[in-house]
């Protein structure tokens, strides 16, 4: 009687008895009407019993004196009209069939709904996955060869992350060439990077290109309401996998239950940590499954528990960090395949121009790129529509429809003048690659600066020429309109920061020394820390904001100096955003380099 057939018997004889028990009280529920033979209809109209009748065809029903309703069939009898109206009973006709056909239909609405919902049900719990009821399965998609069309050739930019993971799938394909001299196959394999840097595209790709069964899940599908499902799912998920072993599993952001174990307020028996536990034990228990490779990404290694990255069990950590110049152009040229490009189109200058981007912003890069030129009913993407996806990207998109009054319009173009001229002055600084005023995103207006080169660390030098240009813009207020505006609030946040970071993350100052002041700030569900702890004295407290001060206002100073004594320059430059509205680097460079230099002119 254990067996699914018989519970589905019994279920559907239940549903069987419930629909019989519902039709007999809905049948209850109609009026019942006495039969009555012809004959005694007759005699009952002669005695004036008969109050009102109803004929339909050949069907009369009709209510008595007493209140009785009844029903009866006549035969042809032609003074049955004339014996009625005698007697003064009312007599309503109706044709034979008055009831339209989806009245009936109507009728029976509430039990066909009834039984459709259950016969739903009945199919949710016989299902498995996702359905009903079928909470500890695991939630994992089996992706097939025809599914999946993407291969390694078209990841790019990753060629090292590409290499690891290249010799697993031969190691799935061919174990013996990797055995002979007594190695194992590797447990799992975590791909660690930021955001957008192609995680999530490396384990399509390795679906693609291996032929074994490649079953794909995401971490927050083991988190559930109900105790002791995640770790039911675990349990599903690798049985599925030895089934099908040699396979690969890809859990894509698994920080969603491979956090720190004790972490936060409650306890050690956490939904979380169950799964947790559980992952563990399947990974590296005292079952062996072999053939069965987990392949997991997170963009957060540093909340993952140690236990879950030890080897063992995660034996490779593969870095796919964001891409240098080559792996930026790679990647333009993946993208680009499948679109027109115009002859003047020089992926490599896009390449150079284009520092800190990932393979996503990139790919968005290229996506803006083909609107651009689609809009404007291009036949092919020019080097133009690069350019300005580009700065819709850095910058945010354009929004010319907001108006802003003359004054306020000046003072913005000496502030963005003002940045741009002090980066133009200062050596060692990022080139300038565009200045405008007209609000971009959440900003009145933007100085755009781009490196030539990839940077990986930064000197001192560099750090406080950075602060210089941050208070160019409130300098260039302060020189020109002797005033102050909320417009440098982000500015200064920036330059505070940075200095912070000097003194106490980098030790930059020579009054501090080559110290650290404070810990990181952990988060407090990881349950390492409640409160930021604070490791030096108030005296030392006092110290650090003080050399914070002199770093920001020593920058501030340098910035006011740079700019009073090239003030002909920043009222060229003001000038020429007022007029023109955006400049890039190029035309800032001639215009610096030209005489004579104008003050901007003053709004009407």
């Amino acid at each position: 009687m254990n067996s699914p057939f018989y519970k589905n018997l019994a279920l559907w004889m239940v549903i069987g008895l419930i629909v019989i028990v519902l039709f007999n009280i809905f049948q209850a529920s109609q009026p019942s009407r006495d039969k009555l033979i012809f004959s005694d209809f007759l005699k009952r109209v002669e005695q004036g019993e008969v109050r009102e009748v109803l004929i339909r065809g050949k069907s009369v029903t009709g209510k008595l004196a007493d209140g009785n309703t009844f029903r009866t069939f006549t035969a042809e009898y032609p003074d049955l009209i004339k014996a009625l109206k005698d007697k003064g009973v009312k007599i309503a006709v109706e044709p034979e069939d008055s009831n339209p056909w989806y009245a009936y239909v109507l009728q029976w609405v509430p039990m066909l709904l009834f039984i459709g919902v259950w016969v739903f049900f009945m199919r949710q719990m016989q299902g498995g996955g996702a359905k009903a009821l079928s909470f500890g399965k695991a939630r994992a998609r089996l992706i097939s060869e025809k599914q999946n069309k993407i291969t390694f050739q078209d990841v790019a930019g990753v060629e090292e992350a590409k290499e690891e993971l290249r010799e697993i799938i031969e190691f799935l394909k061919d174990p013996p060439k990797f055995q002979k001299l007594g190695g194992k196959i590797p447990k799992g394999v975590l791909l660690v990077g930021p955001p957008g840097t192609g995680k999530t595209l490396l384990a399509k790709a390795i679906a693609g290109e291996a032929n074994v069964p490649f079953f794909s899940i995401s971490g927050s599908d083991f988190v559930e309401m109900f105790v002791g499902v995640g770790a039911s799912r675990v349990r599903d998920l690798f049985e599925q996998g030895k089934k099908h072993a040699p396979c690969i599993i890809f859990m894509d952001e698994i920080d969603a239950v491979g956090r720190h174990r004790g972490a936060g307020l409650g306890g050690g028996h956490d939904e979380r940590e169950q799964t947790l536990n559980q992952l563990l034990v399947e990974m590296d228990g005292f079952e062996t499954n072999e053939g069965v490779i987990l392949i997991a990404a997170t963009n957060r290694p540093d909340v993952l528990d140690p236990a879950l990255l030890r080897p063992g069990r995660f034996d490779r950590h593969v870095v796919v960090a964001r891409p240098d110049v080559k792996g930026r152009e790679e990647i333009l040229r993946v993208h680009t395949r499948k679109i027109p490009l115009a002859p003047k189109v020089d992926l490599t200058v896009l390449a150079r121009g284009t520092s800190g981007f990932s393979g996503a912003d990139l790919a968005n890069l290229v996506n803006e790129a083909a609107l651009l030129g689609a809009r404007q009913d291009k036949k092919s993407v020019e080097m133009i529509d690069f350019e300005n996806a580009k700065d819709k990207v850095l910058m945010g998109v354009e929004r010319r429809s907001m108006i802003i009054p003359e004054a306020e319009k000046r003072t913005t173009a000496y502030h963005e003048g003002g940045h741009a001229l002090v980066a133009y002055l200062l050596p060692g600084a990022d080139p300038l690659h565009k200045v405008t005023i007209i609000p971009r995103g959440r900003a009145l207006g933007l100085t755009m600066q781009l490196p030539t080169d990839d940077r990986y660390s930064y000197t001192k030098e560099f750090l406080v020429n950075q602060i210089v240009i941050l208070l160019g813009g409130r300098a260039a207020e302060e020189l020109v309109f002797q005033q102050q505006t909320t417009g440098a609030g982000n500015d200064l946040e920036k330059a505070t920061e940075m200095a912070r970071k000097m003194v106490c993350e980098w030790g930059m100052s020579d009054k501090m020394g080559p110290l650290t002041f404070g810990k990181a700030e952990e988060h407090v569900f990881l349950g390492r820390e409640m409160s930021r702890p604070k490791d030096y004295s108030e005296e030392t407290a006092v110290l650090i904001d003080s050399e914070i001060k002199r770093i920001v206002t020593d920058c501030a100073s340098r910035a006011h100096q740079l700019l009073e004594s090239n003030l002909e320059k920043l009222h060229v430059l003001a000038r020429a955003l007022l007029e023109r509205e955006t400049l890039d680097g190029e035309e800032i460079n001639r215009m610096l380099l030209a005489r004579p230099f104008q003050e901007a002119p003053t709004p009407a």
